[in-house]
C-alpha cells in the first residue's frame, strides 16, 4: 500500500495559503486504569482547558503507520508532519544529535548512546546506569571525548551529553555509511552486541568496524566508574536529507519542545526549534 504522503508534488498542489495552525501533541498521554481506582491518569486529572477544546472540536483517529503497529515517538511525529515514516526511516541518533543543536554533516554517522552498568563478567545489570544525573553525564562525556581524541587517523569522534544517561555519539569522516545495527540487547543479563552492517557495502563494513573499535575503547575508559561503567549505542544513522516542511506545505513552522528528540524531528524537517523551559 502506498501512502499519499509520499507524493509531495500532490501535497504542494493541494496546499492553501493563509491561516494558522497550532498542533498540540501530548505524546505518551495514554495510560491504564489499574493503579488509580479504575481511572487513567487523564481521567483522574483536572483538565478544564482540554475539556473545553474537546467540546468545541471534532474527534478523530490518526493511524501514524499502519493498523496494529505501535510507532516510536520519532516516526509518529514524522507522520503527523505529513511524512511517510515507512519511506523515511530516520535513525534515533540523527534525531538526538539535531535535538541538542549538533550540526550534522552529510557523511556523519550519529548514534543515541546510553550509559549502562555491567558486572564483572561484562553482563548488563542496568541498561540506563540507574539514570545517572545529567551532571554526571556531562562529566562522563567529557572523559570519553578526551580519550577519543586522535583515536582514528582519518575520522573524528564527537561525544556530547543529552540528559541523564543519554548522550550523542558522532563519527565524522569520508567513506562512512551502511545500515548499522544497535549494540543494545534490550535486556539485562546479556553482553552488549557488536555493531553489524546489513547493507553489504564497503562503507558499511568500514563504519561498523570503526564504531566497534570506539565502543570497545570507550568501555575500557569507563571500566573504573562505579555505576556507568559501560555503554550502548542505538539508532546509528546518517541525515537522510528530507524534503523540507516549508517547501512542501508553504508554511513557516516552529516547534516548542523540551526533550531533545522532539526538537530533532522539528529541525530535520526544517522547522525552527524553539528552546523553552530546558
Amino acid at each position: 500500500m502506498t501512502s499519499p504522503f509520499t507524493d509531495f508534488d500532490l501535497m504542494r498542489d493541494l496546499r492553501q495559503d493563509g491561516g494558522k495552525i497550532v498542533l498540540l501533541v501530548m505524546d505518551g498521554l495514554g495510560g491504564l486504569p489499574a493503579a488509580l481506582g479504575g481511572q487513567t491518569e487523564l481521567e483522574l486529572a483536572h483538565t478544564p482547558n482540554l475539556d473545553a477544546l474537546a467540546v468545541s472540536g471534532s474527534l478523530g483517529l490518526s493511524v501514524p503507520i499502519r493498523p496494529g503497529i505501535e510507532p516510536g515517538s520519532g516516526p509518529a511525529h514524522l507522520s503527523l508532519f505529513g511524512y511517510d515514516p515507512v519511506r523515511y526511516m530516520i535513525g534515533r541518533g540523527v534525531l538526538e544529535a539535531l535535538g541538542i543543536g549538533f550540526r550534522l554533516q552529510a557523511s556523519d554517522v550519529a548514534a543515541r548512546g546510553n550509559f549502562s552498568s555491567v558486572d564483572g563478567d561484562g553482563l548488563i545489570t542496568d541498561r540506563r546506569a540507574g539514570r545517572i544525573p545529567t551532571d554526571e553525564c556531562i562529566r562522563l562525556t567529557a572523559k570519553l571525548r578526551e580519550a577519543s581524541a586522535g583515536l582514528f587517523e582519518d575520522c573524528e569522534v564527537f561525544v556530547e551529553p543529552v540528559q541523564e544517561h543519554r548522550f550523542v555519539f558522532v563519527l565524522r569522516g569520508e567513506g562512512l555509511g551502511g545500515s548499522l545495527t544497535d549494540t543494545d540487547p534490550l535486556a539485562v543479563g546479556k553482553r552488549p552486541l557488536p555493531v553489524r552492517d546489513e547493507s553489504g557495502s564497503s562503507e558499511g563494513a568500514r563504519t561498523a568496524e570503526l564504531v566497534n573499535r570506539w565502543a570497545a575503547h570507550a568501555r575500557d575508559v569507563l571500566a573504573d566508574e562505579p555505576r556507568a561503567n559501560s555503554l550502548n549505542l542505538r539508532g546509528l544513522a546518517q541525515d537522510p536529507g528530507l524534503p523540507l516542511f516549508p517547501d512542501i506545505f508553504g508554511m513557516r513552522a516552529a516547534a516548542i519542545a523540551v526533550y531533545p528528540m522532539y526538537r530533532g524531528v522539528a529541525s530535520l524537517v526544517g522547522m525552527e526549534a524553539i528552546r523553552f523551559g530546558g
